[in-house]
């Protein structure tokens, strides 16, 4: 059953449909919510939306994705539908749904991700049943694709 209903989507500060502006969307809600901007590899994306009142974000992808996170060694997993809270001001993610960690044989719901404040370099992830981790941040960006523009001489 979906989170997102007729109602949010109606409330929706900003509704996208595709891809290729759902991924940048994604990456941008991250960044201006201070969180590294790979945190949410999704393909696929279909639909992702935005009500700034109370920041809430979704992300529907085609069908669930299984990620590693090489620097870290961890397995993630992406649900068709990834909805969370973002708090700009305080480099959070709270009440997150459709992620899910691997962690020695058990996949373990994540519920919040947040960034050590002051900036340590750290962030932790959280579950509902109180276990958490913390890693490098470095370990969750990606580095932007850069275009480049041919001048003719």
């Amino acid at each position: 059953m979906s989170l997102v209903t007729d109602e949010i989507r109606a409330s929706a500060t900003e509704l996208y449909h595709g891809d290729k502006i759902c991924k940048a969307k994604s990456k941008f809600f991250l960044s201006e919510g201070g969180l590294p901007n790979g945190l949410l590899p999704l393909e696929d994306i279909e639909e992702c939306g935005y009500v700034e009142d109370t920041g809430f974000v979704w992300l529907k992808q085609k069908k669930k994705r299984e990620h590693k996170f090489e620097t870290v060694g961890r397995l993630v997993r992406y649900d068709n539908e990834v909805t969370a809270y973002v708090e700009k001001d305080k480099n959070k993610i709270k009440k997150l749904t459709g992620v899910k960690a691997k962690e020695m044989m058990m996949w373990l719901t994540v519920s919040e991700i947040t960034l050590d404040d002051p900036p340590s370099g750290k962030i932790t992830f959280k579950s509902p049943t109180g276990l958490f981790r913390t890693f490098p941040t470095s370990a969750f960006e990606v580095e932007e694709e850069k275009t480049f523009e041919v001048k003719e001489v």
